[in-house]
């Protein structure tokens, strides 16, 4: 990745707190991964490489631990591409090569489509030589305020309202 195409995704400034297992670096049980909006490419993606704390198979990255890492990254790609603060109502994955423990790997997202209140997004888990492992599809549905508060836990004002929909 070109660092300097890269703008920084962080939880910081919504107006709420976070403890995202995927990518809050605040959450030490968590995986905490950075991730980057290529605004260029119009991707999110990662870097990442994670230790025996999440195998499954003793070499293998666990499967739903990758899964958590595509919907993340989805989730991003939401928020960041589309702007839209957005749930996961549809998904589907497969897996084509292990996700290796304590080695190199990118995941990157993009988004497919946008009708109305439906994001169709797309995802992959690739290893250091590029080799797809995993690859996501999903449909995520953007929040309006009211849903967004309910999921946050608080109000949603300020700039982070803009990335609700009205309410129907």
């Amino acid at each position: 990745m070109t660092v300097d195409r890269l703008r920084p995704l962080t939880n910081d400034g919504w107006g709420f707190d976070s403890s995202c297992f995927v990518c809050e670096p605040r959450n030490a049980a968590g995986l905490q991964i950075p991730f980057h909006h290529d605004v260029a490419a119009q991707r999110v993606v990662a870097e990442f490489s994670l230790d025996e704390r999440f195998s499954g198979a003793p070499q293998y990255v666990h499967g739903g631990v990758s899964l958590a890492i595509l919907d993340e990254v989805m989730a991003w790609a939401a928020i960041a591409i589309a702007g839209r603060f957005a749930v996961t109502t549809e998904t589907t994955s497969r897996f084509e090569r292990p996700v290796k423990i304590d080695r190199d790997h990118t995941v990157r997202a993009w988004i497919d489509d946008v009708d109305g209140r439906l994001i169709r997004t797309c995802a992959e888990i690739v290893d250091a030589r590029d080799r797809r492992c995993v690859t996501s599809a999903a449909v995520f549905t953007s929040l309006d305020v009211e849903q967004a508060g309910d999921a946050a836990g608080v109000a949603i004002t300020g700039d982070a309202a803009a990335y609700t929909t009205r309410s129907s």
